[in-house]
């Protein structure tokens, strides 16, 4: 039994309140819950009103197991609670072969040459504009 620690919208139509809960995580989003652990009110017109919850319950459980979802992780983090940092995957490093490498290489050289190419054109034309302003009023 895996249980999550999520959000359970409660609240009406555009109106909407938050529940952060103890789920089990086969259970639907507003499904049977475990235990309430606070309440998130996003609307609420002072910012010390719109999250309230119970830091020793969500560590409780995050000592048991639960897993927090991304949200759930966010507004604990924000609420001040220290969680434990969750062992997570490595990012996966590609390797890129030698020819890929080389043809990168090639390619960004070829545009870096342009680049100076036209920046070189740009700057001569603007020498001769600037000449022949100078040789027009002299």
């Amino acid at each position: 039994m895996v249980v999550m620690i999520r959000l359970k919208r409660t609240g009406r139509r555009n109106r909407a309140c938050f529940r952060l809960s103890a789920i089990e995580g086969r259970n639907p989003r507003d499904g049977r819950v475990l235990e309430n652990l606070g309440l998130y009110d996003p609307l609420a017109p002072r910012q010390e009103e719109q999250l309230r919850l119970h830091a020793d319950s969500v560590l409780e459980w995050v000592k048991r197991g639960a897993q927090l979802s991304e949200t759930a992780r966010a507004l604990c983090k924000r609420s001040g609670i220290e969680l434990p940092v969750p062992a997570g995957r490595k990012p996966r490093k590609r390797k890129r072969s030698t020819t890929k490498i080389a043809a990168k290489e090639s390619r960004d050289r070829g545009i870096f040459k342009a680049k100076k190419e036209r920046r070189l054109a740009r700057i001569a034309k603007a020498k001769a504009a600037a000449e022949a302003a100078a040789s027009t009023e002299s």
